[in-house]
């Protein structure tokens, strides 16, 4: 698996120093990012190269070239993503006390009037406590990333770099709930108990089919948004690069016939959306199958196979978990493929472009992160009671609003597109009767 490493090296601080490293760098089949300059003395300079490796030991193999060289040294080098999670990504923080009369207002005797206002008017909760802008983070670890059941725990990082960027996108609070237990009626029950403290329920890495039990169970019992992010979070994003893709090349997404390839979580959700959305005409396929018999019972049209799929699709969108399965033969001409399996796809977009594709592009243009946290603080913010295909539909429609004419996504980390979805969704919710918005006037 490649990785990026960080190499923190002392160098001669002297004319073609630094060329003398990228070259060896280069040499040894190595990509550089960042160049960090720690430190520069007068013979000296301490800096750090950050470099994409194949390995870990094609790491440990450029670490030994680098100290070849002439008065270079290696102080360390460290994958950096173990650099970015040491101690954890969260932390728990809230409003300062400063004075005794803060310590009065927050705490006691103030707060009991807090209390008493919400034991008589539990709405008001969301208002005055921190439940009306928090989110759980449900999981059980048994579908994490491309890694499989490997567990609640090890599934922490991922949860801690979803709540990170509800933190930094929408100003929500997100806390990881870890429950170590594969029985459906568990997990429900656990969530159950722990809803009364949260706004939103977002269910994250849990694998099919259960997870689509859980997601309805909860959602008929609880009076609040509820969405599995692997199914609708992925759907929203890929709803919307198929419709930019579309717009590159002058097809209307509606009038295509959509192929999906693929039906455990993600591709379920992406099928189901499109096709509610109101495509003239959805194919889909997948080995399995429950996942086909899912799908039929949803209205979609399945068929027998991945060549049947590309033989009528004219937008095919692929996550089947299964690298190369795609052959460029099968590619007609105009398609467009979105081949989302990562880290490698169904089919390379070179590939599926020297084979005659309109538009091509794999799983690292498409980012799940674009969907739920505009999704979730559009809900909370209309006071919605579910999140309904309205709302996923205009979130999509909002990010496809936003792309730039050259690329297929908005830009991840530009908080104004999560403010716009925020926005598309909290409309889609009080129009569509999910929600009714928030009464902010004073307390008398």
């Amino acid at each position: 698996m490649a990785l990026d490493c960080t190499y923190r090296l002392h160098i001669p601080h002297r004319v073609g120093q630094l060329a003398k490293l990228t070259t060896r760098i280069a040499e040894h089949g190595g990509v550089i990012g960042d160049i960090v300059t720690v430190s520069v003395a007068r013979h000296e300079a301490l800096r750090e190269i950050t470099v994409e490796v194949r390995d870990k030991a094609h790491a440990d193999e450029l670490a030994r070239a680098l100290g070849e060289l002439e008065d270079v040294s290696v102080s360390w080098y460290h994958d950096r993503a173990f650099i970015a999670h040491e101690g954890g990504k969260l932390r728990t923080s809230g409003k300062p006390v400063t004075t005794v009369q803060e310590v009065r207002d927050v705490y006691t005797p103030g707060v009991a009037r807090v209390s008493q206002a919400i034991a008589e008017h539990p709405e008001l909760a969301d208002r005055f406590t921190m439940i009306g802008r928090s989110v759980a983070i449900v999981t059980n670890g048994s579908r994490v990333l491309g890694l499989g059941d490997i567990g609640p725990v090890a599934a922490m990082p991922v949860m801690e770099g979803k709540a990170l960027f509800y933190s930094q996108f929408v100003g929500l609070t997100a806390v990881p709930i870890l429950i170590d237990s594969h029985d459906v009626d568990e997990i429900v029950e656990t969530v159950l108990r722990i809803a009364p403290g949260f706004g939103a329920i977002h269910l994250e890495d849990i694998s099919a089919p259960a997870c689509f039990e859980i997601e309805r169970r909860l959602d008929e019992a609880l009076p609040k948004p509820v969405m599995h992010d692997d199914v609708h979070g992925t759907a929203v994003s890929t709803f919307a690069a198929a419709l930019a893709a579309c717009r590159h090349v002058g097809l209307r997404l509606d009038k295509a016939v959509v192929g999906q390839i693929g039906l455990g979580a993600a591709g379920s959700g992406i099928a189901n959306l499109i096709h509610d959305a109101g495509v003239d005409r959805l194919v889909a396929t997948d080995p399995n199958p429950a996942a086909r018999e899912r799908a039929a019972a949803s209205g979609l049209e399945v068929v027998d196979g991945v060549e049947a799929v590309m033989a009528q699709a004219d937008v095919v969108i692929a996550t089947s978990g299964q690298p190369g399965l795609i052959r460029p033969e099968w590619v007609r001409p105009g398609t467009v493929v979105l081949a989302l399996t990562n880290p490698a796809p169904e089919i390379e977009p070179e590939a599926a472009l020297a084979a005659g594709a309109a538009f091509a592009a794999d799983g690292t243009s498409v980012n799940n992160v674009l969907g739920y946290p505009g999704i979730f603080k559009g809900a909370l913010e209309a006071g919605a009671t579910r999140i309904n295909v309205e709302m996923k539909r205009a979130a999509a429609w909002a990010l496809a609003g936003l792309t730039v004419e050259s690329e297929l996504v908005p830009d991840v980390l530009d908080p104004a597109v999560h403010a716009a979805v925020a926005e598309a969704v909290r409309k889609a919710a009080i129009e569509s009767g999910a929600g009714a918005g928030r009464d902010e006037t004073p307390l008398r």
